[in-house]
């Protein structure tokens, strides 16, 4: 599809969506001018990555979802700790859990040389999101430009604002609440869960410590238990230890995920904690039977999410290297 076509279609979209939560300072083909072709070696470094290891595709939309909900979408995930401070990337909660850093830095050094200080690391990360999704098979959306780069990313900041793969529905309505999204939105978003894979160290109290009266968490599909429990053997302290997150499409951007949740076969307890209420329950059954409803729901979420807490105008910088500040 040629670059004007885009435009067309994503303006259309955002008309058909409303602008009651478009934040202002972002704006749709904000590079238009200063460096036509961001967008294009955006999708060109994602493409090219995913074509040599597609996992990067979970661990890109993954790394959008921990940078905006942390400082809001600031590029901030991608700072690397100095001596005198840890940064969010170094939490237990974002290693080894993301991936893609390497990718975001190929095509932040390709705008700079091409358009130097010009395209921010939160647009960069907030494009490379939306590709991945879209070289996976869901839905493209429209995503507006003109985020700038926070100066400051603590570790600590990260265990109070992203929810843990051991919270229940409660804890996850609430996470998301003080985001501004609604249940709804949560269920919807948890359907990113489709893609990529866990660490063994994020299920193991479900398989061999979940309580004081059951080592088994009693909600994982018996045969599941079984397989992992030959993958994730107990008392393996490797960190690099993973499996699939969805067995049936663990690379495939679909609703395959809440067919999973439906039957016991969710891995984190945050994912079955969705049928623990009517109301979610109802969400989840709807989502599983019908693909093309969840993605558009996905892809509005997601359009909402890439403008959370953004930084724009005269505030933050405009990195020339992700990982440190100017």
């Amino acid at each position: 599809m040629e670059r004007k076509e885009e435009m067309v279609l994503a303006m259309f979209v955002l008309l058909s969506w409303g602008s009651s939560f478009i934040e202002a300072g972002l704006q749709m083909g904000f590079y238009s001018s200063s460096c036509p072709q961001a967008e294009m070696v955006v999708r060109s470094e994602v493409n090219m990555a995913l074509r040599n290891d597609v996992g990067f595709a979970a661990g890109l939309v993954r790394m959008q979802f921990h940078d905006c909900f942390v400082r809001g979408c600031d590029g901030s995930v991608l700072l690397d700790s100095t001596p005198t401070n840890k940064a969010e990337k170094d939490s237990p909660v974002n290693n080894p859990s993301l991936r893609g850093f390497e990718v975001i830095d190929r095509v932040k050094a390709r705008l700079e040389a091409a358009c130097k200080g010009t395209v921010s690391c939160a647009d960069i990360l907030a494009f490379a999101a939306r590709d991945s999704i879209a070289f996976t098979g869901g839905f493209g959306y429209p995503v507006l430009g003109g985020r700038r780069d926070g100066r400051v990313s603590i570790l600590s900041e990260t265990f109070s604002n992203l929810p843990s793969p051991n919270s229940n529905l409660s804890q996850l309505t609430q996470s998301f609440a003080n985001k501004g999204f609604s249940q709804d939105e949560m269920v919807t978003l948890s359907g990113a869960h489709t893609i990529g894979r866990a660490h063994c160290n994020t299920i193991s109290n479900r398989l061999y410590n979940f309580s004081a009266t059951n080592q088994l968490d009693p909600s994982l599909e018996p045969s599941l238990a079984t397989q992992l429990k030959q993958q994730c053997p107990q008392g393996n302290n490797d960190k690099s230890a993973v499996v699939p997150m969805n067995l049936r499409s663990s690379y495939t951007f679909d609703s395959s995920y809440y067919s999973n949740v439906l039957a016991m076969r969710g891995l984190f307890t945050s994912d079955e904690a969705l049928l623990t209420d009517p109301m979610t329950a109802n969400r989840v059954m709807m989502n599983a039977f019908d693909n093309s409803m969840w993605q558009n729901q996905f892809s509005r979420a997601m359009f909402k999410l890439s403008q959370l807490g953004v930084i724009t105008g005269t505030g933050g910088e405009i990195r020339l290297n992700c990982r440190v500040i100017n």
